[in-house]
């Protein structure tokens, strides 16, 4: 348990940034409010459109009719995964945000986990599939080997115990991301730079157990050859900022 608890959660905002998935967008968001309503958790879905050429927008407007508290945002600028989720993070109302894909592969079970973890005083709950009571559904060999290579050279260098790190899926309170600001990578290379920066700067932290499976519909956007380069200048950014910026973008703690 962290030393002092936080101010209690009122809202909690999920982020889902989607390019060209009318596949899967429909039904994850339908479950996951489901879910969310089942268990009496107030929310937002904050889906974000980054430039997608099939019918996703116009998906996401007619489902807005039936769940209100979805609110589709559309991308207009450079498109990216990293680029969308900071325009969902800049859109969201909550005090609290989940960071995960429109693709499925992320339980809603989960997001119940985070919140409920959230509000043990935890300032981010990061997500691990490879601890005990972690799970992983059809995961293509090639990436979890580049996966577990990836995650293991975190490990060591920031001397850290989390081993999922480029993972997605993770929730954060609003005062970590406008703690962690401004956030720079405009790719998939954002997932790694929120929660190092989270590290970091000295905020609370802990890791849950959860699920993935691969998804049944659309293409998936990762593509490693374009990321490696990515990922190692934000995963060196950051490990700069841990040795060498005399602690200076460390968060204020202020003693009552």
């Amino acid at each position: 348990m962290p030393a002092t608890i936080p101010a209690p959660l009122r809202l909690l905002s999920i982020i889902l940034p989607a390019r060209d998935e009318e596949g899967s967008v429909g039904t994850t968001v339908e479950h996951l409010h489901a879910k969310l309503e089942t268990c009496g958790i107030p929310h937002e879905i904050v889906v974000v459109n980054d430039g997608s050429k099939d019918n996703t927008w116009n998906l996401l407007l007619d489902l807005q009719k039936r769940i209100p508290q979805l609110h589709p945002v559309n991308n207009e600028g450079q498109n990216g995964i990293g680029r969308a989720i900071v325009s969902g993070l800049d859109a969201m109302t909550g005090d609290a945000a989940v960071i995960m894909m429109a693709d499925e592969s992320d339980s809603p079970d989960d997001v119940v986990r985070y919140w409920d973890t959230l509000n043990e005083g935890w300032e981010c709950v990061f997500g691990s599939r490879f601890i005990k009571g972690g799970i992983t559904t059809d995961y293509p060999r090639f990436k979890l080997f580049m996966n577990r290579i990836v995650n293991f050279f975190i490990r060591i260098i920031f001397r850290i115990k989390l081993n999922d790190t480029t993972n997605a899926f993770k929730a954060y309170r609003r005062t970590v991301i406008e703690g962690c600001r401004p956030l720079i990578a405009p790719h998939f290379n954002l997932l790694v730079e929120l929660p190092l920066k989270a590290i970091v700067r000295g905020y609370t932290w802990t890791v849950v157990p959860i699920s993935w499976k691969n998804r049944r519909t659309g293409e998936a956007k990762l593509k490693l050859k374009e990321m490696g380069s990515r990922y190692f200048f934000i995963i060196m950014y950051v490990w700069l900022e841990k040795f060498f910026s005399r602690g200076d973008y460390r968060r204020k703690i202020e003693h009552k």
